[in-house]
């Protein structure tokens, strides 16, 4: 228990000696700030003033840097435009629709393939019989 006084005071002097100026590109500056909580879009620092929390779009290179942030990715052209830009072209265009025309008659050919060599089961040959006997018999 003696020593817990002392570890008070040593967490309260490392936490002064870990305090910075931060300055955000806009020029904003936050003095004797301590990082409190690192984020996946930014850090929150905590000053004599209050508890701000600062993007890393909104802080210099260095400090996004030192943080690990890797900026994100632009939004990507939609798949929808580049088959429209394809479209444009006129060979394009027919090669697209020479692809098209040929997996829909694949398609077609085998499932026809398929149906023709479906062969009626036992069970539906035998009541298909016993249907044409009962209708001869009435």
């Amino acid at each position: 228990m003696k020593y817990c006084g002392t570890l008070i005071l040593v967490v309260l002097f490392a936490s002064l000696a870990l305090s910075e100026d931060f300055k955000t590109t806009s020029g904003k500056v936050y003095k004797n700030a301590t990082v409190s909580r690192v984020e996946g879009d930014g850090i929150v620092l905590k000053t004599e003033k209050g508890i701000f929390k600062v993007y890393f779009a909104e802080l210099p290179q260095e400090v996004q840097e030192r943080f690990h942030w890797a900026k994100p990715e632009g939004p990507r052209e939609p798949f929808y435009s580049r088959w429209a830009a394809a479209a444009e072209d006129p060979a394009v265009l027919a090669k697209i629709i020479a692809v098209g025309a040929s997996v829909a008659a694949s398609v077609g050919l085998v499932v026809n393939h398929i149906r023709s060599r479906r062969q009626p089961t036992m069970r539906a040959t035998r009541a298909s019989r016993r249907k044409a006997v009962h209708r001869a018999r009435s």
